[in-house]
Order: structure tokens, then C-alpha cells, then sequence
């Protein structure tokens, strides 16, 4: 935000997609959000769970998901062989605080209040457009993302 001014100077439009909060520097008050907290590992195994993303939704387990980034690549090397090491990263759900990566918006009746005079404030920016789940401030999975982005681009070249 530092450098709003000389970067919007760059463009007819803006798609913002950061925290619609920080965008007005927080001047209606701060937005809450969930964060995450990564914790990476090495492993001397070729294989920990066969999977890029396993999602763990029980009480007992304290991570929410792992994530096997291999995977993400198919897990072999250039001739194909078995990579005999992996990485993984555990997901922790974590407070969050201003300074720290937000995530997920936190959808209760004052946070809705208040992104809702947000919204109005954005409404008024002709220039800028605010998506995402930061902007909009609004939990979306990966295809909800897609099909809002497509919407908004389709009513953008209009």
C-alpha cells in the first residue's frame, strides 16, 4: 500500500486482492481472519502419504492437512525413478493477528457489518476492482475462485 499511488498510476484498472480492510488502511476498524501456521519436514522415505494434499478433519489430529509437495510433480526424478526423499508440510490453523498472513475470513455478524461498509466504500473506488477471498472477504474453495474471477473478468470487458 505504500506505493498505491505511483502503482495505480500504471493501469486503467486495478484487481485487488489483498485484505479490503488494508486497502482503506484500516480506517472502519480491522476485519478478524483465520491464519495458518506451516511446519516443514524432511523425510529419508520415497513416499509419506502417495498424495499431494491429505485433509485431516477429526478433533484428535491438531494439523488440519499435509501436504506432499512431490506429489504436486509426480514424485519422480528425471528418468523416472522414485525421488528417495520427501517433503511434507503439516497445516496448523492459527489466530491471527494484524502483520501475520491472513487466510480465511471469519464470518460472524461484526465482521459481516463491517466488511459490509467496506464494501460500500469499495463500491465507490471506479478504477478498482476487489476479488479473491481477501477482497471480497469471503470464503471460496478453488473452483468458486475460478468461476467469480471469470465473472468478474466477463463483466470487466463489457
Amino acid at each position: 500500500m505504500e506505493r498505491k499511488t505511483e502503482l495505480d498510476a500504471l493501469a486503467e484498472r486495478v484487481m485487488y486482492t489483498g485484505p479490503i480492510d488494508a486497502y482503506f488502511r484500516f480506517s472502519l476498524g480491522t476485519l478478524e481472519y483465520r491464519s495458518i501456521r506451516f511446519e516443514t519436514e524432511l523425510m529419508d522415505i520415497p513416499n509419506y502419504q502417495g498424495n499431494a494434499v491429505v485433509n485431516y478433519t477429526d478433533c484428535e489430529t491438531p494439523w488440519t492437512r499435509i501436504i506432499e509437495h512431490k506429489w504436486f510433480e509426480f514424485g519422480k526424478d528425471e528418468k523416472g525413478l522414485d525421488i528417495p526423499k520427501t517433503v511434507v508440510s503439516r497445516e496448523y490453523s492459527s489466530e491471527w493477528r494484524r502483520g501475520d498472513e491472513p487466510y480465511y475470513p471469519v464470518n460472524d455478524d461484526r465482521n459481516s457489518k463491517l466488511y459490509e461498509e467496506y464494501r460500500k466504500m469499495a463500491s465507490s473506488e471506479k478504477r478498482v476492482n476487489f476479488g479473491g477471498r481477501l477482497g471480497e472477504y469471503k470464503y471460496f474453495d478453488m473452483d468458486q475462485v475460478i468461476a467469480a474471477s471469470l465473472r468478474k473478468a466477463s463483466d470487466l470487458v463489457r
